[in-house]
């Protein structure tokens, strides 16, 4: 991947698997290019930008390592990135095989505005600034609901934080107030719009694994199941055929859904989501302020989404050794778990700015 304009806004995801990184960035694209048509966005993978084909490996060899070995990478990431978070160090491995690849890519785009939707390029951003050797505004966009280790703090002008507990977080650290801002992590706009369409009074509950279709999806859904369950199976082919092999009238498997407007309609259909915690499906819903049940957390970031999550009180992380389906009846059932539900769901909303993305994206970029 090369990069030959000059951009007013650059972005900078990592890797080219369709994850949260990208999702995020584009949402800061979409807003941008509603609000401020003027200002030339460019999206850039770092990665591939500075190995070019190695990212399909890395990409292959990552995915493959969470699903063969998921304990170990646990183990790896929580030691490398979440252990002592806030001890800040300098990742000298990261600097050796991006910096000079960092350097050709900012004198090639002359950017004004650098979005940070991934740690590592975060890190890189944070120590040229820090020397005087990046001079464009830096901003980080958090795609978790925590903050790794590698991201870079120092030298970095905005912080877009998904929760009050970041922001926490961050004023520890030293970061000025003013720098930082909760707009949650940022989602396609079509999702802030609130209207529902549920057709029937049987509990509808919505089920996704990511855009990859991750996770034991097929074996949380019971047998002769009582509530309807929609299935996203992103781009597992798979467990897409073996659910169309149920031909159970309660259970319906979709394809992946690359349309917003799509997946924004689904939303408005059901009760309930059931999700792996990963960052973006997660504020999806919280800004559609539906129901969230958390199963099938991938090692690393979602294990501790999950934990961040549940402390604030905006999901309900399934019991995987009972029913799932009881557990999700059993919250509808229950007057009292639904209030205390919709509390913590409003105060979290209410520590969000009052400003929206949009404007706040134009602060900065002015």
């Amino acid at each position: 991947m090369e990069s030959n304009s000059k951009s007013d806004a650059l972005l900078l995801p990592f890797m080219q698997i369709p994850t949260g990184h990208h999702h995020v960035a584009d949402a800061v694209m979409e807003e941008l290019d509603r609000t401020a048509q003027e200002i030339n966005c460019e999206k850039v993978d770092i990665l591939s930008y500075s190995y070019g084909k190695v990212e399909k490996i890395v990409s292959t060899t990552y995915l493959n390592w969470i699903k063969m070995l998921p304990k170990a990478y646990d183990l790896l990431y929580n030691r490398l990135a979440v252990k002592n978070q806030s001890k800040r160090s300098r990742q000298l491995l990261y600097e050796a095989i991006f910096l000079s690849f960092f350097k050709k890519l900012m004198k090639e785009t002359e950017p004004r505005i650098l979005f940070n939707t991934h740690c590592l390029p975060s890190n890189i951003a944070s120590i040229l600034k820090q020397k005087g050797k990046l001079h464009a505004i830096t901003v980080n966009v958090y795609t978790d609901f925590f903050i790794n280790r590698v991201w870079g703090i120092e030298g970095i002008d905005y912080h877009l934080v998904p929760s009050i507990t970041v922001k926490e977080f961050l004023l520890k650290l030293g970061v000025n107030e003013d720098r930082i801002l909760i707009t949650g992590i940022p989602v396609h706009p079509v999702f802030r719009i609130d209207s529902k369409s549920k057709s029937s009074e049987k509990l509808h509950v919505l089920i996704t694994g990511g855009s990859l279709g991750v996770g034991s999806i097929e074996k949380i859904i019971p047998t002769h199941p009582e509530i309807k369950y929609t299935v996203l199976c992103g781009q597992n082919e798979k467990l897409y055929h073996d659910l169309l092999e149920w031909n159970h009238p309660y259970v319906e498997p979709i394809q992946y859904v690359e349309s917003k407007e799509e997946m924004n309609s689904w939303y408005n259909k059901v009760d309930a989501v059931i999700t792996k915690p990963g960052g973006v499906t997660i504020s999806e819903c919280l800004m559609k302020r539906i129901p969230i049940f958390t199963c099938n957390a991938l090692p690393g970031q979602e294990k501790v989404n999950e934990m961040e999550l549940t402390d604030l009180g905006v999901i309900n992380p399934l019991n995987p050794f009972l029913s799932m389906e009881k557990q999700v009846k059993d919250f509808f059932q229950d007057k009292d778990k639904q209030r205390l539900y919709k509390e913590k769901l409003h105060l979290y909303h209410q520590y969000l700015e009052e400003k929206t993305l949009s404007e706040i994206l134009l602060r900065i970029c002015n």
